[in-house]
């Protein structure tokens, strides 16, 4: 799972990566401080079954906080993307290469105004228009999908005819390098004509889909165009990186108790000063009270749980005690595809438990077979000869 914090220079992608992560990365107030792109890993949370089933987890690949289980998922922060990059403009042929292999595409939108489509600071008498932006960003990914595909359709074209195959098997051969798939290609080309500009848009929305994260929603500039801009983009998510990261490391420094997307915190330390008191309270009573989060774990858990559509499930060796085969209760957190079948989770999980597969058993032991589909939070045991 590798999620893109793209959008274009001066933005806010490196302190969103930062705020998401505690990653040590480097943050600018100028164009292009990300050149070599930072990777780092994050979390979607969910609800652990360790709660309903009223047992002790012990997580392996994951980790459990009072109750919600952090499942850890990459994050790619690349090169900030200019008018023109599909050209080769600004570090756009970098930025394009990037973020190939991304599953899902996060928009870290300056809402504020206060950075044009190059990166450059405006002032508060001449805000620019953040909407701008977004048809900026999604226009040069559709021109550098468009652009490949021209080059290569016609070829794909001709041999799928003399192949007597599927021209969408092949052409998903072709883009396999860029993360799309067959059925991206399928579900795209019932949409248009492959051949027309509008099949790169499709597929981008297929392949890539992307959130807005209308980042700095803290400043009242930012506020009044989320408002407007929210009717024309369903996938926007109100986010202030900023604040989201003063509270991770407030937590961090032990002064608060916080769990990512929560609306409210606890403080616990009593050696805050003043200018910490205020800074707190104005997050609670701010961004907080008039959006329920900073938004930044909305944007994680909602691309990965609902524009992807991925599902959590937690293998055990022993249904019957809820373990590995070394003891540890609920060990493993697999995020996998909505409509995965136990026989396909099977491989993910080992690829000798697919193939001596024999069945598996739920949590009231009932046996399931190759072709049952896996529901979000379902605990299996996995049977395979040995």
């Amino acid at each position: 799972m590798l999620l893109g914090f793209v959008g274009v220079p001066n933005s806010g992608k490196s302190t969103m990566l930062k705020a998401a992560t505690l990653a040590d990365v480097q943050i600018a107030s100028y164009p292009f401080t990300t050149i070599k792109p930072n990777q780092a890993v994050g979390y979607v949370i969910t609800d652990c079954p360790c709660k309903r089933l009223n047992v002790t987890c012990n997580p392996q690949n994951s980790k459990c906080v009072s109750g919600r289980r952090w499942i850890p998922v990459k994050i790619l922060d690349v090169a900030g993307l200019v008018p023109g990059a599909h050209e080769g403009k600004g570090l756009g042929n970098k930025f394009l290469d990037d973020l190939r292999q991304a599953d899902g595409l996060v928009h870290v939108l300056d809402a504020s105004g206060l950075t044009d489509s190059e990166g450059k600071q405006r002032t508060e008498d001449d805000l620019w228009d953040p909407g701008k932006n977004i048809l900026v960003l999604e226009g040069e990914i559709d021109e550098w999908l468009s652009d490949i595909i021209q080059k290569n359709i016609e070829k794909v074209e001709t041999l799928a005819r003399m192949k007597k195959v599927p021209i969408e098997r092949l052409l998903g051969e072709k883009l396999s390098g860029l993360g799309i798939g067959e059925d991206d290609i399928k579900r795209a080309s019932a949409k248009t004509d492959m051949k027309s500009r509008e099949f790169a848009t499709m597929l981008r929305r297929e392949s890539k889909p992307i959130i807005t994260a209308a980042n700095k929603i803290d400043k009242e500039s930012a506020k009044k165009n989320y408002d407007s801009l929210k009717s024309k983009h369903e996938d926007m998510i109100p986010t202030s990186a900023d604040l989201e990261l003063a509270l991770r490391e407030a937590a961090e420094h032990g002064l608060i108790e916080y769990m990512p997307g929560d609306s409210d915190f606890r403080i616990i330390s009593e050696e805050l000063n003043e200018k910490q008191k205020s800074a707190l309270d104005f997050i609670k009573n701010g961004v907080l009270k008039d959006y329920g989060s900073t938004g930044v774990q909305k944007v994680l858990n909602g691309m990965v749980f609902d524009k992807l559509q991925y599902i959590t499930v937690y293998p055990v060796a022993s249904i019957g005690r809820l373990t590995d085969s070394k003891g540890n209760v609920l060990p493993d957190a697999y995020l996998v595809k909505k409509g995965t079948k136990l026989k396909e989770f099977a491989a993910k999980v080992h690829s000798t438990m697919a193939d001596k597969f024999i069945g598996g058993l739920d949590l009231g032991k009932k046996k399931l077979g190759a072709d049952h589909e896996l529901k979000d939070g379902d605990v299996v045991e996995i049977i395979f000869s040995k």
